[in-house]
């Protein structure tokens, strides 16, 4: 659908012969914008049908790819995120970004946030150790994007559960509670037997061997007896921000 194609749907809307829901539904099916002779199709209205822009992740793409992405999400929308951002990467083409962009070595995203939204109160990110941080961080930043306000919580696995009952008051006013963890990833069973509210289990690449890079975390995660847990991938604190997201802005309607 091209400029033409939207100004004869809005005049349709204005003169009436056309609802507008009826509109929303066919600008919600507007076709991709295809970028450097194909390298990369950018869905810019996938805000419209999920909520929130097309993410990149950036790992894997060279810096020239990047650079032309960054820019024409830019130009379309007033929030861009791009995760896994390695910062010797970023140091090559930072340059060449937008001014108004930020970057996190720690999380390794790189964001810009022009929206001006109000923050709604209710994430709260827990991590059983510190090496589990970045991961968190991933999970923290991605969610404060979508327009949440996160506590954090770092440092309070099992190994020193008292740690974490410490913070019982917090869990328990949460509206939905991210709980990063390697090793043998048995932090977000002991939470979600503390909570009334959806958990949602991010497994860590962190530990020695026999944690095979995450596989044990993931495993005990999904084998966990405690109910209301749902478990992402290996170190995908992108999409623990995100469904949390989505749970906490559920919560006002």
């Amino acid at each position: 659908m091209n400029k033409q194609q939207i100004s004869s749907l809005l005049t349709r809307v204005k003169e009436g012969s056309l609802e507008i829901d009826d509109a929303v539904k066919q600008l919600r099916a507007l076709p991709f914008e295809e970028i450097g002779g194909g390298f990369a199709r950018l869905d810019h209205h996938r805000s419209l049908r999920c909520g929130f822009p097309e993410v990149v992740f950036g790992q894997g793409k060279s810096p020239d790819h990047l650079i032309q992405i960054i820019h024409q999400l830019n130009e379309k929308s007033d929030k861009v995120l791009v995760t896994r951002l390695q910062p010797d990467v970023y140091e090559q083409i930072k340059d060449s970004l937008p001014e108004d962009g930020t970057y996190d070595s720690n999380s390794r995203i790189y964001c810009i946030n022009r929206a001006n939204e109000p923050s709604l109160s209710g994430v709260l990110v827990l991590s059983a150790g510190t090496s589990d941080v970045p991961v968190s961080e991933e999970a923290a930043q991605t969610a404060e994007l979508s327009g949440n306000e996160v506590q954090r919580i770092y440092d309070v696995g099992v190994a020193g559960l008292h740690r974490l009952l410490a913070y019982t008051p917090d869990l328990q006013k949460a509206t939905v509670i991210i709980v990063v963890a390697g090793m043998d990833g048995a932090l977000p069973s002991v939470v979600a037997g503390l909570v009334n509210v959806p958990v949602i289990a991010v497994p860590t690449s962190i530990g020695y061997g026999a944690s095979l890079g995450g596989i044990a975390a993931l495993l005990s995660m999904l084998n966990s007896c405690s109910s209301g847990i749902s478990v992402v991938n290996i170190d995908n604190g992108f999409g623990a921000g995100y469904l949390a997201s989505i749970i906490n802005h559920q919560s006002i309607h």
